[in-house]
């Protein structure tokens, strides 16, 4: 415990730079990183399965994640603090959780197992697209050409990958043929835009603590449920293996806990130049991550999605560049500031 405690606090003593620089860093490896785990697995097969497969992964990996996460913040867990909250905010609590805790992880890892890393990573840039269309709705936010035009440009870049590079099994939609994975990376992407919204309001009222291990125990229990429900009970039947939560600590450690703590600490404290420019970075680290971890090589249809992400995420920051100088002398950050994130797989 107090070395857990010892290491948060080294943690949150670190610039936003480098807990920004961190969080982009972890994410950009989870995927590649969890199918080399699962890869590891199917090694090491247990009654002829693998201890190591995704449903596994993530329903120990949460469990996991929830000791570390109530070594660091049970001062949180307090009664007054717990008095404090509302209806209202134990109901979005609920929904967030419910969202980005259980459902889009296992749409993520769904995805894992249909497509390559460089597809997920390609077509989840669909999440800051859509997490900016939420500003302008919900906030007003008001976007200027450059962002505009960016946007547009990247959510061409997502639609090129998503048809001429799908892989694994497809379905037709409006006459194209999109693979299931990306589907599911999709589907992801939306929850997770509305979940940053969402999460970012309830940071400014909610403990962190409390947000936390409130999401991961809701996830963990709905996750448990649906897969029980969808593929059977024996489907967790390797889930007390050694071998297993040997490498679901390690995973919870640095991809779910230490990922999280440096994201949310550079979500409070980060500028806006700092969380632009992770957005910028954090697509093309995971494309590089997929391959030297899993040696994944782009192709032609990826090349040309990247290319135009690239270009759309520079107007981008052109845009957010111009919009920070306009604002140089307002106290607060734009909703649209605080919303900024940089995509990847975050853990659950």
């Amino acid at each position: 415990m107090n070395i857990v405690n010892g290491v948060h606090k080294i943690l949150m003593r670190l610039p936003s730079s480098i807990h920004l620089g961190i969080a982009v860093l972890i994410f950009a490896s989870s995927n590649s990183l969890t199918r080399k785990i699962v890869e590891i697995g199917q090694a090491h097969a247990v009654n002829g399965r693998n201890p190591i497969s995704l449903c596994n992964v993530l329903f120990v990996g949460n469990i996991c994640a929830l000791g570390l996460m109530t070594v660091i913040f049970y001062r949180d867990w307090n009664p007054n603090t717990l008095k404090a909250l509302t209806r209202k905010d134990w109901m979005s609590l609920t929904i967030t959780g419910i969202l980005s805790g259980a459902i889009a992880p296992a749409l993520i890892f769904n995805a894992l197992a249909q497509t390559n890393v460089t597809n997920i990573v390609l077509i989840g840039r669909i999440e800051p697209i859509l997490t900016l269309v939420l500003g302008v709705w919900l906030f007003g936010v008001r976007v200027n050409f450059w962002a505009g035009a960016g946007s547009v440009i990247s959510l061409a870049g997502v639609i090129v990958t998503a048809v001429l590079g799908s892989s694994g099994q497809t379905m037709t939609m409006a006459g194209f043929q999109i693979g299931i994975g990306e589907l599911s990376v999709a589907l992801a992407a939306i929850i997770g835009s509305i979940s940053t919204v969402v999460g970012k309001l309830q940071l400014q009222s909610i403990p962190l603590g409390i947000f936390s291990i409130y999401r991961n125990i809701l996830g963990t229990v709905i996750f448990f449920l649906l897969a029980n429900i969808l593929y059977g009970p024996n489907h967790f039947a390797e889930v007390l293996s050694p071998f297993l939560w040997k490498w679901m600590i390690v995973y919870a450690a640095i991809i779910v806990v230490t990922g999280q703590l440096c994201w949310f600490a550079a979500l409070k404290n980060a500028t806006s130049t700092e969380l632009n420019l992770a957005n910028l970075v954090s697509p093309i680290a995971a494309i590089v991550m997929a391959y030297l971890i899993l040696g994944e090589s782009p192709t032609l249809a990826q090349y040309l999605g990247a290319s135009l992400l690239l270009v759309g995420i520079i107007l981008a920051f052109i845009g957010h560049r111009y919009e920070a100088k306009v604002n140089r002398k307002l106290v607060n950050p734009s909703p649209r500031d605080a919303m900024e994130t940089p995509i990847g797989f975050r853990g659950v």
